[in-house]
């Protein structure tokens, strides 16, 4: 049981750039589209599904929708090198757009919301949210998709006074019925109006919408040492961050005869079966591509699979300070304490002693320490994308992350030095030691 904190260098650099990253990422889009701003500084050149295949060795990556996939086959050896591949999810809890929303009720304007995934509802309430997303407009007979973000106070969902509540202790909120958000005084709003106004289109033009709120409170290092990070979205984007700071750490030193991978699914929050989620062919088509492409056969793609480890970032339960009865009692996980192997022996996380041993390596070979969880056996656990990554692709997965309060709160909180550990951890993952 580990009880260690290492303290942060004032404003620890890594902290500043995941916060960077959150506060450019509202939604998946855009956290897809910031992952690739990065991956192009870096050479990587994107990949069009729709497209022949790279045949020459260098880095890649594609988008599909609110998914990405990025790779170097720079140290590939042969069409059958190994992967190590780190896995993550782009989209987090939060309250999202209904078709029909324009509502007026008692004198307010107001936009039904609903719930996506499983977010602390309270956590949403009386606080200014922002509007992001994506939207399909008309271009002439075409179709066409651009990223909607809306970074001022535009919407609230208020809370019943106490004075009005039952027990005068707070109200039990109903997603149907207590979640629309109040978007001016009067009558007459159009969301997609406003919304075509700012893209430039007309508002006929808009053909389909996936449209959600933000907090627009700003990403932050604070505490009285600075070692604390507050932010949205840390679940689980905090991954995406490690992932893809991983990855572009290892490209310029990466093991002889191994290819990283960096794949991020969306739709982990509500089951990841969608196309582009952990249940679809993203990965297992990508993979086979790739093998393919280097001249390779089935049977070398094969090989190369049954060589492979998964290593699934998901954000872990630090052991809350107010609930720690909430905790397995000998399995306590501390902030700024290092990466977390997270394990459930009725598979909710896909760890093996497998995968474990290739992560409790990679710890060491970076130098940072490793923290074990397991969920209170007589509580529900949740899962991850480790799970059906392992099924749907064979690959030896083991379920990984960094300790948190507050998971799917609108706004969560983690240690300021657990990032750095975390990607260390993740880049030694992708370039074992030999």
């Amino acid at each position: 049981m580990s009880t260690t904190s290492f303290a942060p260098s004032p404003r620890d650099e890594r902290a500043q750039d995941l916060c960077a990253l959150v506060d450019a990422s509202p939604s998946p889009f855009h956290l897809c589209a910031e992952v690739a701003r990065r991956l192009r500084a870096a050479g990587f050149a994107e990949v069009r599904e729709t497209e022949p295949w790279p045949t020459d060795q260098g880095r890649y990556f594609l988008v599909r929708g609110g998914s990405v996939v990025a790779w170097s086959t720079e140290s590939a050896t042969g069409p059958g090198s190994a992967f190590r591949i780190v896995g993550g999810h782009t989209d987090s809890p939060n309250l999202r757009v209904k078709q029909h929303h324009d509502r007026t009720s008692a004198g307010w304007e107001t936009l039904a919301l609903q719930p996506y995934g499983g977010p602390l509802l309270n956590s949403w309430l009386d606080r200014e949210l922002g509007l992001s997303g994506r939207v399909t407009v008309r271009r002439d007979r075409r179709a066409e998709q651009l990223l909607v973000r809306i970074d001022e106070p535009v919407l609230t969902v208020p809370q019943l006074a106490i004075h009005l509540s039952e027990d005068r202790k707070g109200v039990t909120l109903d997603p149907q019925r207590h979640l629309d958000a109040v978007y001016g005084v009067g009558e007459g709003a159009d969301l997609l109006a406003d919304v075509a106004e700012r893209l430039d289109v007309e508002r006929d033009a808009l053909l389909g919408w996936e449209l959600m709120t933000h907090d627009l409170v700003p990403s932050r290092v604070f505490g009285r040492n600075d070692d604390l990070l507050a932010a949205p979205r840390l679940d689980n984007q905090t991954t995406c961050w490690a992932g893809t700071r991983a990855l572009l750490d290892v490209v310029e030193r990466a093991t002889e005869g191994v290819v990283p991978v960096l794949v991020l699914f969306d739709h982990e929050e509500v089951g990841s079966t969608s196309d582009r989620g952990a249940e679809s062919d993203l990965l297992v088509t990508v993979l086979e591509r790739i093998v393919l492409s280097a001249g390779g056969s089935r049977d070398d793609y094969h090989r190369a699979v049954a060589g492979s480890v998964v290593a699934s970032g998901d954000m872990a339960h630090a052991t809350h300070p107010n609930y720690a009865d909430r905790h397995e009692p000998y399995h306590r996980i501390v902030p700024n304490g290092g990466p977390v192997l997270k394990v459930h022996p009725n598979l909710r996380y896909a760890t093996d002693a497998t995968g474990t041993a290739a992560f409790a390596l990679a710890c060491e070979q970076a130098g940072v320490p490793l923290q074990r969880y397991e969920h209170r056996a007589d509580l529900p656990c949740g899962s991850t994308v480790g799970p059906m990554t392992a099924a749907r692709t064979g690959i030896t997965t083991v379920d990984v992350g960094a300790p948190q309060l507050a998971m799917h709160a609108a706004r969560e909180l983690m240690g300021a030095s657990d990032p750095g550990m975390y990607a260390d951890a993740l880049a030694a993952f992708l370039a074992p030691a030999r």
